[in-house]
């Protein structure tokens, strides 16, 4: 066997060895990359999905059937931003009416 035919054998083995390191080193990087979500589900007026591999969450228009705004694990701070991005005001509380047990 000449040397070119030997080098020629190990070039495919390396080749697909860098490139699976380099798949899971962006993966590693990179992290979930939130492709599996969850069917919406509806709490405190507003409908979100969740990540099932990390369990972020991302805001969800039902109208228009697709998720909109920024990730997060904070379902409050995402309810804040639909809110300051909206200009929704927040309904003032109503007082509460206290009743004697007799």
């Amino acid at each position: 066997m000449n040397e070119e035919h030997k080098k020629s054998r190990w070039f495919w083995p390396l080749g697909l060895l860098a490139t699976g390191l380099a798949g899971a080193g962006l993966v590693i990087f990179r992290g979930c990359w939130h492709s599996r979500m969850s069917w919406p589900v509806r709490a405190q007026n507003h409908s979100y999905q969740v990540c099932l591999g990390c369990g972020i969450k991302r805001l969800f228009d039902e109208e228009g059937f697709r998720a909109y705004g920024p990730y997060s694990y904070d379902l409050n701070k995402l309810i804040a931003w639909d809110r300051a991005r909206t200009g929704a005001i927040q309904p003032a509380a109503e007082p509460e009416t206290r009743r004697t047990a007799s």
